[in-house]
């Protein structure tokens, strides 16, 4: 059982869009638990809950707020107020576009939280939360260091978003913005690279930290097996995708490559994920004729035993952050094989030591990665040992250091 909230242990609170929806917010949940464990009291702040989710927390000592939604023009007003001076960068992204985006709409409540609650440091995570984090921080007016962590490459989200004007003038306000900090973080060297070079900011100021991915359940669940029956003992060997279907995560890419290495030897491959490329995958699978050995299960927030049992883990995508997804097979002491994106890819795996890395895109490449892994697998202890890097208790004293500027936790 947790221990009971007390006015005694150190406040701390973790600000982020959601409890659900991908790998930040799976990141912000476990360091959440990772915090309170290691004696801290923790909020955890959300625009948008899930009730399971919140319960959960709650069950773990963590107190889950959704705070409140002010009137688009009050978030406007809210963030001039913050900044006035900031008129340049702030007019184009958040004072005049007809829609502006959502997370301004929570400044005011975000204030009125950190005024009441005075925690000692606050954790935000991604680009819009953060700003949001430094304008409520300035209009409370009160001594509560702000962390802003950067979970993603900030350049493919302007280049991808170039068509509208608020996205194009983001880096310039980010660059006013982010040394208002008192830590700036990105989850990899890849990512800290990438917003420095975007925003102009120097590289020198930003930091990194280690996302908390492996923790005691992901332990438990990585000695367990799955009982779908293609990891039946003398079935052919399952190659495995875990991740949302869509662009970004390419897993066209990854089928292509299965099919060419199904053409001459036996093995399955199964993906793992919802998202809107699934009917697509599922058509493309029956053009190249493999439907009966490719599966499309669906999502599965736990799909530990599948990476146990699989033979080879793949991440096929065009960029990354941090992809936990990664960390999470080599938990599980499933060898790894991923393209080498921007982002945090290479860095997990060592530039190749732990995995072969790939071109993005690169079919040939990948069906001779996945077939030579298949041959000669890596050493599964040194690939979970890989993975203790990544250790939620690491990433919670990492965190905790940052945020009360290395003040410990109360006894």
């Amino acid at each position: 059982m947790p221990p009971p909230p007390s006015t005694d242990r150190v406040r701390l609170a973790l600000f982020t869009s959601a409890l659900t929806g991908g790998g930040v917010q799976r990141s912000l949940r476990n360091l959440a638990v990772a915090l309170t464990q290691a004696g801290y009291q923790v909020d955890l702040l959300v625009c948008h809950c899930d009730d399971a989710q919140a319960a959960a927390l709650a069950d773990a000592g963590v107190q889950v707020i959704t705070l409140a939604r002010s009137a688009p023009l009050v978030g406007r007003a809210l963030a001039l107020r913050a900044d006035p001076a900031g008129l340049g960068p702030l007019a184009p992204t958040v004072l005049l576009p007809l829609k502006t985006w959502s997370k301004v709409r929570y400044i005011a409540a975000l204030r009125d939280y950190l005024s009441s609650a005075r925690p000692t440091g606050l954790l935000s995570a991604m680009t819009q939360c953060n700003l949001v984090a430094l304008w409520a921080r300035a209009l409370a007016g009160i001594d509560c260091r702000v962390v802003v962590s950067e979970r993603n490459m900030l350049s493919s989200f302007v280049t991808r978003h170039s068509g509208k004007s608020r996205w194009r003038h983001l880096p310039a306000l980010v660059a006013r913005s982010y040394p208002r900090a008192d830590a700036i973080v990105g989850v990899s060297q890849a990512v800290a690279d990438d917003l420095a070079e975007c925003s102009g900011l120097p590289r020198a100021i930003i930091t990194t930290a280690p996302n908390p991915v492996v923790d005691d359940a992901l332990r438990r669940a990585a000695g367990s097996r799955s009982d779908h029956p293609w990891f039946r003992a003398g079935e052919p060997p399952v190659i495995l995708g875990v991740g949302r279907l869509l662009e970004q995560k390419d897993p066209e890419t990854l089928l292509r490559a299965f099919a060419q290495l199904r053409r001459h030897r036996p093995a399955r491959l199964m993906l793992i994920g919802e998202g809107p490329l699934r009917a697509g995958l599922a058509a493309l699978a029956e053009e190249l004729g493999v439907t009966d050995d490719v599966a499309l299960p669906g999502w599965d927030d736990n799909p530990f035993s599948a990476m146990a049992a699989a033979r080879v883990f793949v991440l096929p995508s065009k960029w990354e952050g941090l992809p936990g997804v990664l960390i999470q097979a080599l938990a599980c002491g499933c060898p790894p094989v991923a393209t080498d994106c921007p982002g945090g890819s290479a860095e997990i795996l060592a530039n190749g030591d732990y995995g072969q890395l790939v071109p993005i895109g690169d079919i040939d490449a990948m069906a001779g990665a996945i077939e030579a892994t298949l041959d000669l697998p890596p050493d599964s202890a040194r690939l979970m040992a890989r993975a203790e890097d990544y250790s939620a208790e690491r990433s919670a004293a990492r965190y905790a250091q940052l945020l009360t500027g290395a003040r410990p936790p109360a006894a």
